[in-house]
């Protein structure tokens, strides 16, 4: 038995446990990873495995509570501290972007959970993490509405869900092309381009 297999606390067997998840769905269509495949790539049996998590559900679950914990902790880091929202809201731009290039899996988890039928723990935490960002981005819009940096007839629902289908669209023509890197590349021009559609100039 591979040296990997020693036992490990359960918090701590629960952490790699997801990072097998992301790594493999940055590899493959998430949809298609079993629990024998995650088993496999941390040198476990299914029934070691089984011990942290009940089913695949319960793995998937624990993945993206990971998800929305670091990308909305990465999110606010980047902003904290400036002034400018329109900076503050473009290095929550470029620090998303870095988290997908890093994690090339999670967009395609977090798409196949929205696409799935149903309510599951898994989906409505992504739901909320959606929800919980644009809470964040709106915020920002109606303080750059008040400071002059952007349109005082901008509609904040929507200038936040354009942000964030901006990335989205990125994602999506990064798996096109099967470049993510490319991203790193692309983002600051997008961004350039949603700012001038939401700024407070014709």
């Amino acid at each position: 038995m591979s040296a990997h297999s020693k036992p490990l606390p359960a918090d701590e067997r629960r952490a790699v446990t997801v990072d097998a998840v992301v790594a493999l769905a940055g590899a493959q269509n998430p949809s298609e990873i079993t629990t024998a495949a995650i088993a496999k790539h941390m040198h476990l049996t299914q029934g070691a495995l089984f011990r942290h998590f009940p089913n695949k559900d319960a793995i998937w679950q624990a993945v993206m509570e990971w998800v929305a914990e670091r990308l909305l902790n990465r999110i606010d880091q980047a902003a904290q501290g400036i002034d400018s929202p329109v900076a503050a809201m473009e290095a929550m731009f470029l620090s998303h972007v870095e988290f997908v290039v890093a994690h090339p899996g999670v967009p395609r988890m977090m798409f196949g959970e929205l696409q799935r039928p149903g309510s599951t723990p898994a989906k409505r935490i992504v739901q909320t993490l959606i929800q919980r960002y644009g809470e964040r981005l709106q915020c920002l819009i109606q303080r750059g509405k008040a400071s002059g940096e952007l349109s005082p007839t901008l509609d904040d629902q929507a200038a936040a869900m354009l942000f964030i289908g901006t990335v989205q669209g990125l994602v999506m023509q990064s798996l096109i092309a099967g470049d993510v890197d490319r991203m790193l590349i692309d983002a600051p021009r997008v961004f350039a381009i949603y700012v001038r559609g939401i700024g407070s100039t014709p």
